[in-house]
């Protein structure tokens, strides 16, 4: 078993890691910057360590700086958590090559999924079906054009190395297509120095849905499935387990479909094979991996009862899976919104600032996963996220009406929260009968006023 595990990352994610990490009787190391030394996460690990980094806000990006740390520290085993590093191949590559454990799937994996053009060929290869679009990276805007015109418009160009929903751009028409496949090149170069890019049909009227794996390089298994179609701007707000718009029968077939990539890849660790769902026809097709843990991991742990985050240690110590395929079942609905620190009555404008006072609800069926206290000073350099209401009921309206009684009860006093967002849509009749796609937000957004909704947005929310 791991000894000493290194976090290389902050905010709830850190909290969550470290956790996991003491129940499982490992010691724990949090690096920090220099200018985020107010993380819960600080106080939770038996280390902290400022990482000497050129910039205070992009340390968490300085492998050496990471690396460093590790070796002053002792620890054996370094966690990425999600974003930041998470699925970057040449840190997993640096770790392992300075003798440590990277706590997540091969370098060979992580590089290969990474590109999102190359996961296509291999989910193509094990007979998972694609989204219609190019066989590969296109450099050429005449080859792109032709490609385009073939698979029929409209057609979104994404970013090879993509996330995050950078580097994507939709086309209604071939007038507009030259532009838009530029702005995706030149902003995946900014953001993933990596200026690849590749099409894909979009699929009118889609919902996402992702299927949680598990794996030691030996024996796969699935947690069955997510379902995150509410989205602004690509971004997943409001996730649920499980999908109640797939069948029993198109739910083992798609949950088949990602243990056989698992299996392909020789996966170890934990990952999510994500596809775009097509309701009416009942077809479903890969768009990418993930290589680490997600976000919206806890609904997942709510309706099958398995630790992700303990089964990613356990792994990377070298352990077989824990579970078998029959041992896990789904039982009841969860769902979790994510808690931003944005002001969804004034176009989700950031709104970094002291917490005054808190309150975290609880009771049956509710778990926060967060990184605040009171005092604590929410900063404009890193992303957004404040921490996750997870609530999980027998039934899905069940669980919408225990959604609806957690967030009454939070209070997150001295700046504005997500929070009343997701009051309102918790009554909205679509939400409530799952009427919804990816693009459903962004429409409801444009038509609805939070302020008319909900006029008493202040502070205390």
């Amino acid at each position: 078993m791991i000894k000493k595990l290194l976090i290389a990352n902050r905010g709830e994610i850190a909290v969550r890691i470290n956790r996991a990490a003491q129940e499982l009787g490992i010691r724990t190391v949090q690096v920090h910057s220099s200018v985020d030394k107010g993380l819960l996460a600080l106080d939770l690990a038996d280390e902290a360590v400022e990482l000497e980094s050129s910039s205070g806000t992009k340390s968490y990006m300085d492998i050496n700086a990471i690396l460093a740390a590790a070796r002053t520290t002792g620890a054996d085993a370094i966690h990425p958590g999600y974003g930041f590093l998470s699925e970057n191949a040449n840190f997993a590559e640096a770790v392992e090559a300075s003798g440590i454990t990277f706590v997540g799937p091969a370098v060979s994996t992580i590089r290969t999924m990474g590109d999102k053009a190359t996961a296509r060929k291999v989910a193509k290869q094990v007979g998972i079906p694609v989204v219609p679009g190019s066989d590969g990276v296109v450099n050429d805007l005449g080859a792109a054009r032709q490609i385009a015109e073939e698979i029929e418009f409209p057609i979104m160009i994404k970013a090879t190395a993509g996330g995050g929903g950078r580097g994507i751009r939709v086309a209604q028409c071939l007038e507009d297509f030259g532009q838009l496949v530029a702005q995706a090149a030149t902003e995946a170069k900014a953001v993933f120095d990596d200026e690849g890019i590749y099409l894909e049909k979009v699929i009118e009227n889609a919902r996402h849905i992702e299927v949680q794996i598990l794996g030691d390089g030996h024996h796969f298994v699935h947690c069955f499935e997510r379902e995150c179609s509410l989205q602004r701007r690509r971004q997943k707000i409001w996730e649920e387990a499980p999908s109640i718009a797939v069948s029993v029968s198109k739910r083992k077939e798609i949950c088949a479909s990602a243990v056989k990539l698992a299996r392909k890849l020789k996966y170890r660790g934990a990952g999510t094979v994500e596809f775009l769902y097509d309701s009416k026809a009942g077809n479903y097709y890969f768009i990418e991996m993930n290589t680490r843990i997600q976000v919206e991991h806890p609904v997942t742990e709510f309706v099958v009862g398995v630790d992700l985050v303990a089964e990613m240690i356990r792994i990377a110590s070298g352990e077989d899976l824990s579970i078998k395929q029959s041992d896990v079942v789904v039982r009841g609905h969860s769902i979790e919104v994510r808690i931003n620190a944005e002001d969804p009555g004034n176009e989700f404008l950031p709104c970094p600032g002291t917490i005054l006072e808190l309150r975290i609800p609880d009771g049956p069926g509710v778990r926060c996963d967060h990184m605040l206290y009171p005092g604590y000073e929410v900063l404009p350099f890193y992303d957004s996220l404040l921490g996750k209401l997870i609530v999980w009921g027998q039934t899905r309206d069940h669980a919408l009406a225990r959604l609806k009684r957690a967030v009454s009860e939070t209070r997150i006093k001295g700046l504005k929260t997500t929070l009343p967002l997701f009051s309102i849509l918790a009554d909205d009749n679509d939400v409530r009968n799952c009427l919804f796609s990816t693009d459903w937000l962004e429409n409801w957004l444009e038509v609805n006023s939070i302020d008319e909704h909900k006029p008493n947005l202040d502070e205390t929310t």
